[in-house]
């Protein structure tokens, strides 16, 4: 029975490490005064300050980081570099 269990644990683990794949958050960083799209969930502590989703697609995070009051607003040749570095 423990072995089942442990098993099923395991799967469990997997699994939602699986999902979070292609996942994007949206991060408040204190260094850097802006607001960055990353692809991991953030760790809150230090300069990053928030966090929030995830969202399912980079558009969706773009679109969210619009709408999030603490998040400067984005040039648009900075939201050009941001595309062209992934």
């Amino acid at each position: 029975m423990k072995r089942l269990i442990f098993a099923g644990a395991l799967l469990l683990a997997s699994a939602t490490a699986g999902l979070a794949d292609g996942l994007f958050w949206v991060v408040g960083n204190r260094a850097t005064g802006k607001c960055d799209i990353v692809t991991s969930n953030p760790v809150i502590a230090g300069d990053i300050w928030f966090g929030d989703g995830p969202y399912k697609s980079k558009a969706d995070a773009k679109l969210a980081r619009s709408t999030i009051r603490a998040c400067p607003a984005v040039n648009p040749d900075d939201e050009k570099d941001e595309d062209s570095a992934n």
